[in-house]
């Protein structure tokens, strides 16, 4: 793909407390928020980095009663990229948060937040380049 291709923006997840969204995403997993424009629903945005963000939607979720899989490698998902896995799994675990290791074997680990959105966790050098 050629530098003028597309590249991603963001990432939208369904959450039904922002409250409890905001203590997982903020405090727990350290994002940080962004601006967000007046829209006709609650919700927050958060910032990953070159211009990239998480969007928090508070609205009715149309998956409510969905099964999911114990493991979130095996459902949908997005990936955020950490530098060094294990102060998150230290506060993962002291918060009583459950999480699974990747499969593969590779340095990552899967979580559900409070409205079933899965995440992965990956220990990745930040400063490489992509």
């Amino acid at each position: 793909m050629s530098s003028s291709g597309p590249t991603f923006h963001h990432v939208a997840v369904i959450v039904s407390d922002l409250d409890k969204a905001a203590h997982l995403y903020g405090n727990i997993l350290g994002l940080e928020l962004d601006e967000r424009p007046h829209l006709n629903f609650g919700g927050l945005f958060y910032k990953l980095g070159n211009g990239q963000q998480l969007h928090l939607m508070r609205l009715e979720n149309p998956d409510a009663e969905s099964l999911i899989p114990e493991h979130g490698g095996r459902y949908r998902h997005f990936a955020l990229r950490f530098a060094d896995l294990n102060p998150i799994k230290t506060k993962l675990t002291e918060m009583g948060v459950h999480f699974t290791a990747s499969k593969s074997g590779r340095k990552a680990i899967f979580l559900y937040d409070d409205d079933g959105n899965a995440i992965e966790l990956v220990q990745q050098s930040i400063t490489q380049a992509d």
